[in-house]
């Protein structure tokens, strides 16, 4: 009831501003005679109805799956537990790789086997990982090293050696919640489930950059898997923690090493295969974020170029209507990583030369407070129903004059380099133990 009624504000609000603004667009359009112009303030307008919608729907769907969940979980066998085998890619993880080892041992699922997977690290990831080789607390531990090839390569490895039925991958930088395991793997009593994600918090939030990702996180990523899932579409399993039944990773072939987003590129080959991908808002993975602006950028380059390599892959499928929800995730996929952040640079570039050059400084400042609102509004319903710092919300202030713009024009240049196909390198980022 309470998530009804904050959903139901939010989109009365988020309403009545874009109706404010699409009143001060159509007087700017009135006043244009030249063509361009006039196309383009109905790109922006439209545009901005795009991602409104886009937000709402998220929200709406969130609510859906939370509601669904419930009911689906009231009558969950208490007795299926399966043999799930955890693999954990390393390379060059000294710095975090015990804390991650530790939150693993400690989880209360008790069938479970861990796989420690070092690839070909050249400081002390592999010998700090030996130090818990065997039976530690009752969890099964092995320590595998292989000459360094990849992370998709890394994962393969173990694959091949691992005796669960199911898989969970955690990166080595990530620590999860004790009870993450037993939440997950619930879900594949539904024998169409093929994968199910978690969620994943900043653990390290400790300036203006990493507090703004705690709040991507759990607004831009947590509640969009959290809507997705509610019809089984969730487009990536993220690198923290993900959950995979064995048979069908088998089926399409493992890990790819032909991308920089080995995990999208799997979740991509089991919906292609009309698999259904659910999602665990309780199963809690704390990750490193960058501290960084630098570091930032090297990160979101190498997840851009990733996902539009995982969709070139793909895109002899984005006219094949027949799998319906194949198709229309590469499209959405395509909406976020190159329409959206080009089209938000060119409204916001198209909004100040309007209100410079014909002194209607109202519809910039309607625009910014309209996708103000929508952040602050969706911020606070995100961390009303999750754990994190209400402290948050004010950050959600910053996050669409600061981060978002940055982000975006980070996305540019990487399907510029990408469209032009130019080298590039995995791009490992520094670790300072902040899990």
């Amino acid at each position: 009831m309470v998530r009804t009624f904050i959903f139901s504000l939010i989109a009365i609000v988020v309403a009545l501003l874009y109706i404010w603004t699409f009143y001060d667009i159509k007087l700017v359009y009135d006043n244009f005679e030249n063509w361009f112009f006039r196309v383009a303030i109905l790109m922006v307008a439209f545009f901005t109805f795009i991602v409104i919608f886009r937000y709402i729907s998220f929200i709406f769907f969130s609510i859906m799956k939370m509601t669904q969940k419930t009911v689906a979980f009231t009558a969950a066998n208490i007795n299926f537990r399966p043999k799930v085998t955890i693999i954990v890619p390393a390379y060059n993880e000294e710095v975090t790789i015990a804390s991650s080892i530790k939150s693993l041992v400690n989880q209360t699922y008790k069938n479970l086997e861990i796989i420690i997977m070092d690839d070909g690290s050249s400081d002390n990831t592999y010998e700090i990982a030996r130090k818990f080789e065997g039976n530690f607390k009752g969890k099964d531990i092995k320590v595998l090293t292989k000459k360094n090839g990849g992370k998709s390569r890394a994962l393969n490895f173990a694959l091949e050696r691992s005796s669960g039925d199911f898989i969970m991958c955690v990166d080595a930088d990530s620590k999860l919640e004790p009870d993450a395991v037993a939440l997950m793997v619930r879900y594949f009593q539904d024998p169409e489930i093929a994968a199910v994600a978690g969620s994943v918090y900043v653990s390290n939030q400790v300036n203006l950059i990493t507090k703004l990702q705690a709040l991507e996180y759990i607004e831009g990523l947590n509640m969009v898997r959290n809507g997705q899932a509610f019809l089984k579409l969730v487009n990536i399993i993220p690198g923290p923690i993900g959950m995979f039944r064995k048979s069908d990773i088998l089926e399409v072939g493992g890990y790819s090493h032909d991308t920089f987003a080995e995990d999208a590129d799997l979740t991509l080959k089991l919906i292609e295969k009309n698999r259904k991908i659910d999602f665990e808002p309780e199963a809690v993975a704390y990750t490193e974020a960058p501290d960084e602006l630098l570091e930032l950028l090297k990160q979101r380059y190498r997840w851009t170029r990733g996902i539009l390599q995982a969709i070139r892959k793909h895109s002899h499928n984005l006219w094949n209507w027949k799998n319906f929800n194949f198709s229309f995730m590469l499209w959405y996929m395509l909406f976020e990583a190159i329409f959206w952040p080009f089209m938000d640079l060119f409204a916001t570039t198209l909004l100040i030369y309007i209100s410079f050059s014909q002194g209607v400084n109202t519809l910039l400042i309607y625009w910014w407070l309209l996708f103000t609102i929508v952040d602050v509004s969706g911020a606070l319903y995100c961390i009303l129903i999750t754990n994190e710092k209400k402290s948050l919300a004010f950050y959600a202030i910053f996050y669409r004059l600061y981060f978002i713009s940055v982000v975006n024009i980070s996305k540019i240049f990487s399907t510029i380099e990408e469209w032009f196909q130019l080298d590039m390198s995995w791009g490992k980022l520094k670790r300072k133990g902040g899990i």
